[in-house]
């Protein structure tokens, strides 16, 4: 499991309510995103916003922030998102009272350790 966090800038033009009036409109599309766990959408009273995305898998995340979506957010925010990528190694689920703990490395040891790789970019082989 990937868990990315994504945030850009908002401009002055979009304040809390026009977010999270924007963010309930679109809310309901990510539910046919591939791969996509779970999004939380997020806001913070210094000017930045995104979403804390949970993903089966690191090429699913970039499939998706490719494209369409990429050029949406860059549209509408004037700026490219920041995005950062973790692994996952458990996961504590208090709403459903379980414990999650995963094995499998969802990133290979090459991406884990390199820092291109952690910042969303590869390195060329």
């Amino acid at each position: 499991m990937i868990t990315a966090i994504v945030k850009y800038k908002l401009p002055s033009h979009i304040d809390y309510a026009a977010c999270r009036k924007h963010f309930h409109k679109i809310a309901p599309g990510f539910q046919e995103a591939k791969g996509l766990i779970s999004k939380h959408f997020i806001w913070s009273e210094s000017g930045w916003a995104g979403g804390v995305y949970q993903w089966e898998t690191r090429e699913d995340a970039e499939r998706f922030y490719g494209g369409a979506w990429r050029d949406g957010i860059i549209e509408r925010y004037g700026m490219l998102p920041q995005i950062e990528y973790y692994e996952v190694f458990a996961l504590t689920d208090n709403s459903r009272g379980t414990v999650e703990l995963f094995e499998d490395p969802a990133l290979t040891p090459r991406e884990a350790g390199d820092p291109a790789s952690r910042e969303g970019r590869r390195r060329p082989d």
